[in-house]
């Protein structure tokens, strides 16, 4: 073999290597998040050592028509295809990553008991209580930890120390309660400027993604994150973590590092997620 043909050989080897660490079938729409400590300074996470790993996030929210391909019928208020799916309880969005994994030949992340009550589920309010737990290793999809999903909205290794995900100034890349309707409001936050603003669920990706490229992360829908949510003052393992405000909350619920939080079986219009794979 001539020299300049094994070198053309070996370079394309490598590419392929290369490719294969980091880009498995996940498709267009997954963005690769290279894994390490926290480089944002607005994170929750920064100054405290926490290292995560590499990993596929989904670079919009799980859309309606994602939904429907894989549940067979729409939950959401909102209707259309590239709008986020909502009305969706942490439930639902963990059945969601299982069907899913299983339509596309993945090994499924989660091992689903609905006739096994958990006993460490301390929320009152929560009339299922499912035992879920865990197959480590298992190549399928999943909702992200609530490190994964602020190290993926600060922009990982790319981070800017943006405020939001993307940028300090929220109407960039954020939708809520100001701008999601048909005119900006003002003032303080009212429920009937809201309601006769119409307000709403926007097609995803619309607004600026962040430093990974990742869109709307602040604000549409808030987004199920694995987690029981942890607060020294909150009950143990009471409410689920949810990240990143939506269409209804205040600018402050956008923020990266705003704690929020919502009953497992909850649902509501302003409620959705997305999804993950390991590498």
């Amino acid at each position: 073999m001539k020299k300049w043909m094994l070198f053309l050989f070996i370079a394309a080897v490598a590419c392929l290597s290369a490719c294969s660490s980091t880009n498995a079938d996940v498709g267009d729409h997954f963005v690769y998040v290279e894994g390490g400590t926290f480089k944002s300074t607005k994170s929750t996470f920064s100054g405290k050592d926490v290292t995560v790993s590499d990993f596929y996030i989904g670079k919009y929210e799980v859309t309606q028509k994602e939904w429907m391909e894989i549940m067979g019928e729409n939950p959401s208020g909102f209707k259309g295809d590239d709008l986020p799916v909502e009305m969706v309880s942490w439930y639902d969005a963990v059945e969601y990553c299982n069907q899913r994994s299983i339509k596309e030949n993945l090994k499924p992340y989660y091992n689903i008991d609905k006739n096994t009550t958990d006993p460490s589920n301390k929320n009152e309010n929560d009339n299922l209580k499912w035992t879920i737990t865990v197959n480590e290793g298992a190549d399928g999809y999943r909702l992200p930890t609530e490190a994964e999903w602020e190290y993926a909205a600060s922009g990982g290794q790319k981070s800017m120390n943006y405020v939001y995900s993307g940028s300090s100034n929220p109407d960039e890349v954020a939708w809520y309660w100001i701008n999601a309707g048909d005119k900006i409001l003002t003032g303080d936050w009212s429920w009937p400027a809201i309601e006769s603003n119409r307000n709403q669920t926007q097609k995803v990706g619309t607004m600026k993604a962040n430093e990974l490229g990742i869109h709307d992360m602040s604000g549409n829908v808030r987004e199920w994150c694995w987690d029981w949510y942890s607060h020294p003052e909150s009950p143990e393992n009471t409410w689920r973590v949810v990240k990143g405000g939506g269409w209804i909350g205040g600018v402050n619920n956008n923020e990266i590092s705003f704690p929020g939080k919502f009953d497992a079986n909850g649902f509501g219009p302003d409620q959705g997620f997305r999804v993950v794979r390991g590498i």
